[in-house]
């Protein structure tokens, strides 16, 4: 399906998003497109809030946040998730914040349709004191303690891959991250693809990802852009360092919102708008 197809006919307001994919395959052109169609009062679900989230908050997208580490790597906050978090603009934001052990238990959880996870974590710091979806039980058979959190079922699930073949498996390579339990615990599951090919060849440190846990194949090229996609391009580290600057400031980040997503028509759009401005 095209990606204006897909996400409108996949991800309503109010709906619980999880954007996935750990240090790279991070579904940029999927984000900018929610931003395009003006969804509102998400739910928005990730291991490692990036870039991409900082652009969803900042342009009004959600209202809630369940994650590990908000963060622009390498460069420090995320300008537009402590705006919304310190002066609620351009909403309030309300925030659910785990590690990411908590997180991959969560999504561990939701896969399995179970309704919570546990780990051997939580116990050495003071987490739970703030975030009452932090709890705590005792192993029925050796007394341990434990914590516990709830499953993360999100609505929808969007990542970014390599691959997918034509009958619709997806292949995803390298840093896999929680892709595949975010996958399996979603209600749907969109998913970009750097390439459709006729068979998915064997890959070191992959997964597929079956065709009938997937509803929506969007061949998008470039779609993970300025994140990486392991062997097909690397990430921009100079885009990631100049977006500290770009994001500080509340009208330079509308422009840029402005200028590169809203008046760009695709990710093709966005790219060629990034090629210009680099001219």
């Amino acid at each position: 399906m095209p990606l204006r197809e897909a996400l409108a006919a996949h991800v309503a307001d109010g709906d619980c998003v999880a954007l996935e994919g750990f240090t790279h395959l991070i579904p940029f052109a999927a984000g900018h497109e929610l931003i395009r169609q003006g969804r509102r009062n998400l739910h928005l679900v990730r291991m490692t809030p990036d870039l991409i989230y900082d652009q969803l908050i900042g342009m009004g997208c959600a209202k809630r946040l369940t994650f590990s580490w908000g963060g622009n790597p390498g460069i420090g906050s995320l300008h537009r998730l402590r705006d919304a978090v310190e002066h609620g603009w351009p909403r309030p934001l309300e925030l659910d914040e785990h590690s990411h052990a908590g997180m991959a238990a969560a999504f561990c959880a939701g896969a399995a349709r179970l309704p919570f996870g546990m780990l051997r974590g939580y116990l050495d710091n003071d987490l739970d004191k703030v975030n009452p979806r932090i709890g705590r039980i005792e192993c029925p058979f050796t007394g341990e303690r434990l914590a516990a959190v709830p499953a993360i079922n999100p609505d929808v699930t969007i990542l970014h891959a390599q691959c997918a073949d034509r009958e619709g498996n997806v292949a995803i390579q390298g840093i896999i991250g929680a892709q595949r339990e975010a996958a399996l615990a979603a209600g749907a599951l969109v998913v970009t693809v750097e390439e459709i090919v006729d068979q998915l060849a064997p890959a070191m440190n992959g997964i597929v990802l079956p065709h009938w846990t997937v509803d929506a194949v969007v061949h998008c090229p470039g779609g993970a852009y300025p994140s990486y996609a392991h062997g097909h391009y690397s990430r921009d580290n100079s885009f990631y360092q100049r977006w500290d600057a770009i994001s500080r400031d509340r009208d330079g980040f509308n422009d840029w919102m402005r200028a590169h997503v809203l008046e760009t028509n695709d990710h093709a759009g966005f790219l060629a708008s990034l090629r210009a401005e680099a001219a």
